[in-house]
């Protein structure tokens, strides 16, 4: 194909991973000037990523992302090609060969590592996969272990405050949510009355946001317990409440947990700030405690050791430290910060040797492959903005695509047998999943079976 017919056609994008971060690129090169055509590649066979498999299933508010996330799948730009599996079923040379450029917007799934003895025992978890077994996640085991009547959730953020929450709730509170019936039989046979919340630095230090706080005491089984002698602030604390008011509210908050009587709600959730997590106990190979060291603040807003250490009884452990995203076939990786090497959005492939960087031509990536698991899902939006500028700045000095019409990649994929969900099968899979809901008046029940979704969606596939 000659530059003259590239010029003459929609710029073909390939966008792998269709949660927030792909979808808003995909909006961001629809809102540009440039005419483009958008293949949007998911290896699950439902889009919307984290908003679907990430986030908390009593978090309704969040999910209505998925509203606005849905007007831009209508578009007529873009395409939806679902359960492709990136690196199995479709390569980085396949996709040169269907489009001009290519971006990666693949998340993070994976527990980030917490280096401290015992974290391999039987009842230490990662959250990211509690997360994805609470969500319906197909790839995941249908059950889990819930028969710790204490359990440590290190970690505070908005998915430690998350995987605390359902640990504490009731399987009957959530049941009025979208949860499948095995997660609604597992977390009815939760036996947690206490969860312990592990902060090893202080108050103005948290990093979940006020609304997400104050939300896990509105439930009616749940007491939020907070110690008066965890409420303390440096000089390096007093500045970042008078700098940020998030950081004021949560601190506010907390202060007036910890001065109130407890109450008698069956289940207690305890808010523990200064402990820093120094080992897993362990017998017979199993989790029998945690042992903490106790941190004081420098002044800074840092913490340094006390070597005042406690044990505490518990027998699971989750640990909520951050997520991590997984290496990408063919395209450099950072093992340390889960991100692929980039220059705002465009993937660096080395160094010449005069120092100046030299990127992978027509190669982007955005999200949280991008920058790192870090902020709120409409931070991505910024991430995406900044990408596709930089594509399109490039885009006089693609190489155009071999076979850049549309059937193309459909005619490949159905070539290797892929069954390929499609944007008008998610509409037939949520359907599928509301009329589940509807004799129990709920809005949904999600569909868990990989089989039983692509039945759903794409029947004269399966």
């Amino acid at each position: 194909m000659t530059e003259q017919n590239a010029a003459s056609r929609p710029l073909r994008i390939a966008i792998v991973g269709a949660g927030p971060a792909g979808i808003y690129a995909a909006d961001a090169l629809m809102k540009s000037d440039a005419e483009v055509s958008i293949d949007l590649f998911e290896r699950m066979p439902a889009p919307f990523g984290l908003i679907r498999y990430g986030v908390a299933p009593d978090h309704p508010r969040i999910k209505g992302i998925i509203t606005a996330l849905h007007k831009v799948l209508d578009k007529p730009q873009v395409r939806l090609l679902g359960n492709i599996d990136y690196g199995t079923d479709i390569t980085l040379d396949d996709l040169r060969t269907f489009y001009d450029a290519v971006i990666f917007s693949t998340g993070a799934n994976a527990d980030r590592a917490l280096g401290i003895p015992g974290i391999g025992l039987d009842g230490s978890y990662g959250a990211a996969d509690f997360v994805s077994w609470y969500d319906g996640h197909p790839d995941v085991p249908r059950t889990w272990p819930l028969d710790a009547e204490k359990v440590a959730v290190l970690g505070v953020g908005n998915v430690a405050l998350d995987v605390a929450r359902v640990l504490a709730k009731t399987g009957d509170e959530l049941l009025p949510t979208e949860i499948p019936p095995n997660v609604y039989a597992g977390l009815k046979a939760n036996k947690a009355l206490e969860v312990h919340v592990f902060g090893r630095r202080g108050p103005a230090q948290a990093k979940f946001t006020p609304l997400e706080l104050r939300e896990l005491d509105h439930s009616p089984t749940i007491e939020v317990i907070v110690d008066p002698e965890d409420i303390e602030y440096d000089e390096g604390s007093e500045a970042a409440r008078r700098h940020s008011k998030q950081v004021d509210m949560i601190a506010n908050t907390l202060e007036q947990w910890a001065i109130r009587d407890v109450g008698d709600r069956p289940h207690k959730l305890f808010l523990h700030f200064f402990e820093s997590p120094a080992e897993i106990l362990g017998e017979n190979g199993k989790v029998v405690g945690l042992r903490t060291e106790r941190t004081q603040l420098d002044g800074t807003g840092n913490v340094k050791g006390t070597g005042v250490f406690k044990e505490w009884d518990v027998q699971a452990v989750y640990r909520a430290v951050g997520y991590l995203s997984q290496n990408l076939t063919n395209l450099p990786f950072d093992d340390q910060a889960g991100t692929v090497p980039n220059e705002a959005g465009r993937v660096i492939a080395d160094e010449n040797a005069d120092g100046a960087d030299r990127y992978i031509p027509a190669t982007y990536v955005t999200g949280w492959i991008k920058r790192g698991p870090v902020g709120l899902i409409g931070h991505t939006k910024g991430d995406a903005n900044e990408t596709v500028a930089c594509l399109l700045d490039d885009s006089a000095n693609f190489t155009p695509a071999a076979r850049p019409e549309l059937d193309a990649v459909t005619e490949f994929l159905e070539s290797k047998g892929i069954p390929f969900t499609t944007w008008q099968g998610w509409y037939r899979l949520d359907a599928h999943e509301r009329s589940l809901g509807e004799p129990e008046g709920r809005e949904r029940v999600k569909v868990v079976e990989r089989e039983d979704m692509l039945r759903a969606s794409e029947p004269h596939k399966v």
